[in-house]
């Protein structure tokens, strides 16, 4: 046997298969449809095995794959794994080509897809196709994001199963070419399509502006995530779609029977959402690995995740309620907390924490979230003071699962709020925190600004808790509905529900049904209703079932499994039998595919290839490896397999080392910790602190504020507002104590001139606006305008909360 490793050496032009990648994306609503084309070539003298490893949506449905060599074109079929693998291996044994497509069992949006025996000189296109839902962004926005980068995924030691081995090299030099397309239709007009991305002009199909296309432009290098944004007017309205079922499928199964899938957004009571809640326990956990020093994007911009962790936590520590408790803990590869326990939230407190967060860098090591997690859940709930957890990381682990099974066993004590921070997150690990934990999922990519995102949280986390909810279902007589979907465990103000339902036995086309969801907010017992009609809709392919069985299989997956894992032999199998019912991937079948064509054997010995995946980076750290391992000697007449493929120690059966193996793992930062000491700043590394004079004046201003809400009068708070001590001083009503006409004055401010943030300082400056009223003045209006006066602004009174 014999191995070769390269670094960034292309000049060797070592063969990589993969040719090209071309996307096309059809989105219905808010739900999409993704097919792509990946096209393999053997430039090689010998038959190749090539191994390429990638990301999909966490919550993505596989539900097709296929592969033409030449003129023939053979489709997959959903199998058992280990009987999938079986046929793989035999196949190629025997001389045949074979394509095998798996899911990882440790985290739902890594998939391998293995391309055997491609004969020298020979072409093949795999066809990919899967569905997905869109997520609702703060802006209404529905987001769709096609992962360019897998990063190597850190492995906590003594876990189960082997790390993803992932060849990776930098975006720039990935040797296949990508194209995008994307066709979007809805029932309500097309407002606009966004993307971190260059973009060719929106390209409208009707008067109606009900469908639209768009392409991604020339030239796109596949250095980034290609995240695709589409609003709609009128969002906010529920939908109800019901599916025909599968006219091959045996009535009364869930591909014979119809399905509906159930848009909801529940509209709360605007007294009741005005309010914000001056109770809670929020425990701020914060990803300090060594990937959280890249930089936020890969523009001119200095800026590094851990910066702007730090700035995020500023907002959130002042925008936080007197009255509540709270604790920040980091990790890496072990984890820190500022207090042994949640403290309750004051002057002193606040101030400790912001002094421990300014020295917080990227230093820890590696991403080991479980154990923080399990510290956090050994704590009692404080009475009075419902526990929110805020979950900041760039996503890069291995054990996915476990990590979502802990969350979910403790999700009746805390509600969890989650951010992918940077291109590469885990859409399976964030998705699946926030999912699981009753929560909300926020990505930060391309040049998102983290703090809006992270606020837009912070003011669900403070709504008024949604409790008692439950869903009826009114159909006619001689139809009943299965829900499919987990029960529903928390409802934020704007954001959507889904739910799936099997339907069945017989209706009249006429027929109507109805559904209620019923729940409780602020002690009040409230309900949404949506009524739709029976009628299945036309040319929605099978799309709706495909989404319904993948709900179902993710929720069986999670069912009984032990934080290992491990699932009872009953649940496994029933994930087995509907994925291979619906066709829909999971972790426990594969894809495979074997072209038995002209029975003639393919000759020659068979080398594997790893095809090289984009990693996004912007520091300088050593290269990445790309790394080639050859297969052994294979005998076209049956000899058996001795190298395990890709991700098989992972999933169960320990993978047998042949000769060293490298494999990758997140990038170790060294920190000279004596000889950096005189150059750091507040804890700061060198290359992302600013000078103090040109910190951004909104956080300057933040940074000053009391935890009460108030400000005090001070040259600090003068420059902050650009202006001296003695303007300050001097235009003060004489009537008028320092800390009210302080506050007041960095409240005109901030609506005068950082209206364009409000989404990042609104929460503080209620609380700020609180304060103020709480002290009773007379003078307020005089203020006011005095303070118009002196910042050169024409803020109402009205405006400020006063």
């Amino acid at each position: 046997m014999m191995e070769h490793c390269c670094g960034l050496l292309t000049a060797k032009k070592e063969p990589v298969p993969l040719k090209s990648v071309e996307v096309e994306l059809e989105v219905r609503d808010h739900v999409a449809t993704v097919v792509s084309t990946l096209t393999y070539e053997n430039k090689e003298d010998k038959p190749i095995e090539a191994v390429f490893v990638f990301p999909l949506p966490g919550d993505a449905a596989v539900c097709h794959f296929s592969a033409t060599i030449g003129q023939t074109q053979i489709v997959a079929e959903v199998k058992e794994k280990q009987e999938a693998r079986e046929d793989y291996d035999d196949a190629l044994s025997s001389g045949q080509q074979a394509f095998l497509l798996e899911e990882s069992e440790q985290s739902p949006d890594i998939f391998s897809l293995s391309v055997g025996s491609l004969p020298p000189g020979e072409s093949a296109s795999i066809r990919l196709e899967y569905v997905t839902e869109l997520a609702v962004q703060a802006d209404d926005g529905l987001r769709f994001c096609l992962p360019a980068v897998l990063n190597p995924r850190y492995q906590p030691q003594g876990s189960k199963g082997a790390s993803v081995q992932v060849t990776s090299v930098p975006a720039s030099l990935v040797p296949y070419s990508l194209s995008f397309s994307a066709r979007v239709s809805s029932p309500r007009p097309v407002s606009k399509v966004e993307s971190n991305c260059s973009l060719d002009p929106l390209q409208y199909l009707n008067t109606e502006q009900t469908q639209a296309t768009v392409k991604l432009a020339s030239g796109h290098k596949f250095d980034r995530d290609v995240e695709v944004l589409i609003y709609y007017k009128d969002a906010h309205q529920p939908t109800a779609v019901v599916e025909a079922g599968q006219a091959s499928a045996k009535p009364g199964s869930l591909m014979g029977d119809p399905v509906v899938m159930l848009s909801l957004y529940p509209e709360f009571p605007k007294a009741v959402m005005s309010s914000v809640a001056s109770c809670g326990e929020f425990v701020l956990l914060l990803d300090r690995s060594g990937s959280m020093d890249s930089r936020m994007n890969n523009s001119e911009c200095r800026e590094t995740r851990i910066s702007s962790a730090r700035d995020t936590l500023l907002l959130l520590l002042k925008s936080l309620p007197m009255g509540c408790y709270f604790n920040i803990y980091s990790f890496g590869s072990d984890y820190e907390h500022i207090f042994p326990e949640s403290v309750e939230y004051s002057q002193m407190t606040m101030e400790t924490a912001l002094e421990k967060v300014e020295q917080m860098g990227a230093d820890l090591g590696g991403t080991q979230i479980l154990k923080p997690l399990k510290h956090i859940y050994s704590k009692s709930c404080i009475p009075g003071q419902p526990r929110q957890l805020f979950v900041f990381t760039d996503g890069e682990v291995g054990n996915t699962k476990e990590v979502i099974s802990l969350v979910k066993k403790n999700s009746g004590s805390h509600r969890c709020f989650s951010f992918g921070i940077g291109e590469g997150a885990s859409s399976a690990l964030v998705n699946g925190l926030a999912k699981e934990g009753g929560g909300h999922a926020q990505f930060i990519t391309g040049t998102d600004r983290m703090q809006p995102k992270v606020m837009q949280s912070l003011r669900f986390a403070l709504q008024p808790a949604v409790e008692d909810v439950s869903v009826t279902w009114d159909l006619p007589k001689g139809v009943s509905a299965t829900v499919l979907s987990p029960p529903i465990t928390a409802l934020f103000q704007g954001q959507r529900s889904l739910v799936y339902a099997q339907l069945t036995g017989q209706s009249s086309e006429a027929a109507e049904g109805g559904v209620t969801v019923k729940y409780s907010l602020a002690g009040h017992p409230s309900q949404s209703q949506l009524h739709f009609a029976l009628r299945p809709a036309e040319d929605t392919g099978l799309t709706v079932h495909r989404l319904a069985a993948r709900t179902l299989i993710r929720s069986l997956e999670m069912e009984k499994s032990d934080l290992t894992g491990q699932h009872d032999d009953g649940v496994k199998k029933k994930v087995v039998e509907v994925s291979v019912q619906s066709g829909v991937s999971s972790a426990f079948t594969a894809f495979i595919a074997v072209n038995k064509g002209d029975g003639k054997a393919i000759q020659g010995p068979l080398v594997r290839r790893d095809v090289p995946t984009g990693r996004f980076t912007m520091t300088c750290s050593t290269p990445h490896l790309i790394v080639c391992r050859a297969m052994p000697m294979r005998s076209a007449h049956g000899a058996s397999r001795s190298q395990p493929h890709l991700l098989k120690g992972k999933m169960g059966k320990p993978a047998k080392p042949h000769g060293k193996q490298m494999q990758l793992s997140e990038p170790q930062r060294m920190t000279k910790k004596s000889s950096d000491a005189g150059l750091r700043l507040k804890g700061c590394s060198v290359d992302m602190c600013l000078p103090e004079q040109t910190r951004d004046p909104l956080l300057q201003l933040v940074s000053l504020q009391k935890a009460s809400g108030c400000w005090v009068l001070d040259p600090d708070l003068a420059a902050a507002l650009g202006k001296t001590s003695e303007e300050v001083e001097n235009t003060k009503p004489a009537s008028v104590f320092r800390e009210l006409w302080a506050t007041i004055l960095a409240l005109i401010w901030l609506h005068g001139f950082k209206k364009d943030a409000q989404e990042e300082w609104e929460l503080l400056a209620m609380k700020a606006a609180s304060w103020v009223r709480a002290q009773k003045a007379a003078c307020v209006a005089e203020c006011v305008e005095a303070g118009n006066d002196v910042l050169g602004c024409y803020v109402q009174k009205g405006d400020l909360g006063l």
